[in-house]
């Protein structure tokens, strides 16, 4: 290919004013009369240019393929009803389109397909923009997306160098109904109600449907709550959450026949469900240094409402003062033991005998209290095996022990059980771990020198005293819980005695056991999800579990055999587990898993549409075609000129080339110049020499 190209051989300002003179001197020359003024003009044009410095330049060329980008949508919404064959058969004619163009060298194709990751959804413009930086933005000669339209980073790009074409998989009547939560809190107090605002919406070409359609609400796997809520409008709903920690909410409502799937139609709200203010009776039967023990670890608890109610002085001891000057106030026995005693969430009888102070109707009350749901402890001492013990009262119904009226008042080392090792209450709480003559574990901590001997007709029995008697009793009685410890010794832990023990962690775990902390249950299934995996953890207090039963999202469900990795706690893990929700169950228990998001972000809205990628498309004069009206023809066009029309998508043709080779000749020759300039002006001195 030749150029003319110019190197001046004096600035090109200098030459300008070189010019202006020489037509100055024209424009004289004709104001005069001058006959050779036109071969003056010609003289200085030859001169100027020849200043110009005028030279061909030869460029040998070699041609480039244009580069078409293919971008290629095999994310989960492309591959529901029928895409994935639509999406085949596209790229199946779109390769028999480009072919004579790749054959005779004009085109290159460059394709990229891309999934749905996590809760990314489908990056179809990310993949555009990094394909593209691979290559000259001068050879791209167009963009072709066959997709389903539904891509999460429409704001990606607002310009390309070249036509974006969008090929549309599934069709102008596709429909779709979705459960989409609006607003919904990340904690509420247990008991109290929370709302959740939510809307159940049909996006699409959706056909007529009832002004109310069902759904239900699950709380962590139980039974189902329905509800008929209106279609494409916000409601309210009211949740009660039952227990603390993590609560997960199924809301979920009924697939219907035509939409394009059911992932949507369900979501899950992770709520995390924190007591209000626990309130706990704490009933001292007489001082000793243990009852502020009670006191401090009840105390230090800041969501602890304590009442404290203490027998200052026992009726064997007479110094004649009189009762009522001994009460440093009314004690509302009346209102607290039978008005309000619901509103406890904890009783403590401290060292408490029956002294007639509280009437015996006052504890068939407590017992029905327990049994309704309310805990109670009993930290006994040597009263408990007398004629004014508590087991002498309606209690006795509701307590997991019976005194032998026997006292043994000898140094021992409070022991684990078997199951207490087992047991939340007392697992992990071993110091050291010699192993004792029989067989048992000897922990390394103090001496306590007073056991009421039981004998345990219910519950689970967590620690062992004097010759692995009874001494910490835990019971389950009705929907309420209660916990008997046999001596009035544990003070002397927190004393140091001996090197002390673990009486703080024991009496806290002891403490919000009974008042149903969820990390303290003995039979806990649960399943978290992280990272594209289930992690279950199973507690129990028997020797073994069976496989636990998971159900994916997409209803398979498979056997995951446990391993034991402390006692009473094992666990197992899914691999690879899908987005979704997870169910599952062993025996009684059942829970869910939330892998990811519960409906995932490719689902939220799965309806084909060019709404998204329309505004690109019509920026770089490209188009949007549905291929269920068949794959349109690929044709060249010229740059800056529509790419798109009715059957039809345009690539850029961007005459491309590679440089191989420069030659560069003057012309014409410098003295060709001078001579032409020199016969120029004699033939006007002769002229006008005449």
């Amino acid at each position: 290919m030749q150029t003319m190209v110019f190197e001046p051989l004096l600035p090109i300002a200098l030459i300008a004013g070189l010019g202006v003179i020489a037509a100055l001197a024209v424009a004289l020359a004709i104001f005069r009369g001058l006959k050779g003024w036109w071969l003056r003009a010609l003289a200085a044009m030859v001169l100027i240019l020849g200043l110009l410095g005028p030279s061909i330049r030869e460029e040998d060329r070699e041609p480039i393929a244009n580069i078409a980008l293919v971008i290629i949508d095999e994310s989960a919404s492309n591959r529901i009803d029928g895409r994935d064959a639509q999406l085949d058969a596209a790229l199946e004619d779109l390769e028999a389109g480009l072919a004579d163009a790749r054959a005779e060298g004009r085109l290159e194709v460059i394709e990229r397909r891309v999934t749905d990751t996590g809760d990314e959804g489908t990056n179809l413009l990310t993949a555009l923009t990094e394909a593209a930086a691979e290559v000259p933005a001068d050879r791209i000669a167009g963009a072709i997306l066959v997709t389903d339209g539904q891509v999460h980073d429409a704001d990606m790009l607002d310009a390309f160098p070249a036509p974006v074409q969008v090929l549309l998989t599934g069709s102008a009547a596709d429909w779709d109904r979705r459960v989409r939560i609006e607003t919904a809190p990340a904690f509420a107090i247990v008991g109290e109600p929370v709302s959740i605002v939510l809307e159940v919406e049909d996006m699409g070409a959706a056909p007529d449907a009832p002004a109310s359609v069902p759904l239900v609400i699950s709380l962590d796997g139980n039974e189902p709550i329905p509800f008929d809520v209106p279609l494409n409008e916000p409601v309210t709903l009211p949740v009660t959450l039952q227990a603390g920690g993590i609560n997960v909410l199924q809301i979920s409502t009924p697939a219907v026949e035509g939409e394009l799937t059911d992932r949507n139609n369900a979501a899950v709200v992770s709520i995390n469900g924190v007591r209000d203010r626990l309130r706990v009776l704490l009933v001292s039967g007489e001082p000793y240094p243990g009852e502020r023990t009670w006191r401090n670890l009840l105390k230090s608890d800041s969501s602890v409402d304590l009442v404290h109610f203490t027998i200052l002085r026992p009726p064997n001891k007479q110094d004649f003062v009189p009762v009522n000057e001994l009460s440093l106030i009314a004690f509302p026995t009346q209102e607290l033991f039978m008005e309000k005693i619901d509103e406890f969430d904890l009783i403590i009888f401290d060292r408490y005998r029956r002294r007639g102070i509280l009437p015996n109707l006052y504890f068939e009350n407590i017992a029905r209290y327990v049994r309704d749901g309310g805990a109670l402890l009993v930290a006994t001492g040597s009263d408990f095996a007398g004629a004014e013990s508590l087991y002498r009262s309606s209690l006795a119904d509701v307590l997991p022990v019976a005194p032998t009226a026997r006292v043994m008042e000898e140094g021992f080392v409070p022991r684990i059980s078997e199951v207490g090792e087992r047991h939340p209450v007392t697992a992990g709480l071993l110091a050291s771990t010699p192993v004792a003559a029989d067989g048992g574990v000897t922990p390394d901590w103090g001496r306590w020198f007073r056991h009421v001997d039981v004998d345990a007709t219910a519950g689970e029995t967590v620690m062992t005293g004097v010759n692995d008697r009874p001494l910490l009793v835990l019971d389950r009685q009705g929907r309420g819980r209660i916990a008997v410890m046999a001596s009035d010794q544990a003070w002397l832990w927190s004393r140091g005695y001996e090197g002390g023990g673990p009486q703080m962690e024991l009496l806290r775990r002891l403490a919000h056991w009974m008042m149903r902390e969820p990390e303290l249950e003995e039979e806990v299934l649960r399943g978290t999800g992280d990272n594209g995996r289930v992690s279950i953890l199973r507690r129990t207090l028997s020797d073994s579990v069976p496989p636990v039963t998971v159900t994916s999202p997409s209803a398979e469900a498979s056997e995951i055999e446990l391993t034991r990795t402390a006692p009473g706690v094992w666990e197992g893990d899914v691999e690879a587990a899908e987005n979704g929700v997870w169910k599952l169950e062993n025996g009684d228990l059942s829970s869910v898993a939330v892998v990811g998001p519960s409906s995932p972000r490719e689902f939220s809205n799965a309806v084909s549409t060019g709404d998204l990628l329309g505004p690109l498309s019509t920026a770089t004069l490209g188009g949007v075609k549905r291929l269920e009206d068949g794959t349109p023809e690929i044709r060249f066009v010229r740059t800056d000129r529509v790419a798109s029309g009715r059957g039809w998508i345009g690539l850029v043709d961007r005459e491309a080339y590679r440089l191989r080779d420069i030659r560069q000749r003057e012309f014409p020759p410098g003295w060709l110049l001078m001579l032409a300039a020199g016969i120029f002006s004699f033939v006007a001195w002769r002229v006008e020499g005449r």
